[in-house]
């Protein structure tokens, strides 16, 4: 009977020990120090510790993005890019003795590979808690500076987005423009005063022909045969005064009471009628 007793106990330890490992290690996993490897597409791809639901953070170069991520094993493996575009994979085996292969693609056109494997079963307890990861490659090098060729999802739908809005608010204001142009059109004949005088008989010989303003400027329109120098008369003292001068119009930058114009010895005075001032 002493046989069976040996042999159940053998049996006994065997289950035990598949208990053990399939509950996790039997030693603590501890994280490494932060490493850079090199990647090129002319050597085998290195090789990432990775620990039984640990977290491995991968970094790209600073100038660089991730664009995208492929995996061989999507199951066993949670790889997490986060919500917004960067540099940052986190990397997290869910079952021991796994292993799998990861391509990552940078914003610059850049197509990083490497290995991962769960070392849990080992005997160095030791996993990658932090790897950079560096280009090997002359070509992968100049494209770090260089402009990106690709933009990560959540950059593109932000950039839509503040496109949108900004189309939004340009067509709100050209609205604001149009309709704030359109009121000034519609108002701007009431806003006209026709109340100047002058001697008609002397206009019509210097080739005066109206004399108006609005709520900011004068207005002196005529047919001359030379442009008449411009005077405004103020406590009976006349200065010449600024203008705009164009086909036969001046525009004067504000409301003139009193003036008059003159070429040689021709000269019209002109004022604002006093009962409408």
């Amino acid at each position: 009977m002493k046989p069976p007793i040996a042999i159940a106990a053998v049996l006994h330890l065997a289950v035990l020990s598949a208990l053990l490992r399939a509950e996790g290690p039997g030693h603590p996993l501890q994280p490494n120090a932060p490493r850079t490897v090199t990647v090129s597409e002319s050597q085998t791809p290195p090789v990432i510790r990775a620990g039984l639901l640990q977290s491995t953070l991968i970094v790209l170069p600073e100038e660089e993005k991730v664009a995208n991520v492929f995996a061989g094993d999507t199951v066993d493996w949670v790889f997490d890019g986060g919500h917004v575009a960067s540099r940052f994979i986190s990397v997290k085996p869910k079952t021991a003795n796994g292993s799998t292969d990861i391509h990552i693609v940078s914003d610059h056109g850049n197509e990083y590979t490497i290995q991962l494997r769960e070392i849990s079963s080992e005997d160095d307890p030791h996993y990658d808690s932090k790897v950079l990861i560096e280009p090997g490659d002359k070509a992968a090098k100049d494209k770090l500076t260089q402009l990106p060729v690709f933009v990560p999802a959540a950059e593109l739908e932000k950039a839509k987005q503040e496109a949108a809005a900004a189309q939004a608010s340009q067509a709100a204001t050209l609205k604001a423009e149009k309709t704030k142009e359109e009121t000034y059109r519609s108002q701007y004949p009431g806003s006209l005063h026709f109340d100047y005088a002058w001697d008609e008989k002397k206009g019509k010989e210097l080739g005066l022909q109206q004399i108006w303003r609005d709520d900011k400027f004068t207005y002196v329109r005529g047919r001359f045969q030379e442009t008449p120098a411009l005077y405004e008369v103020k406590d009976k003292k006349p200065s010449l005064i600024n203008f705009d001068f164009s086909n036969g119009l001046y525009t004067i930058p504000k409301q003139v009471d009193n003036g008059y114009l003159a070429i040689g010895k021709q000269r019209v005075e002109f004022h604002r009628s006093a009962e409408r001032r």
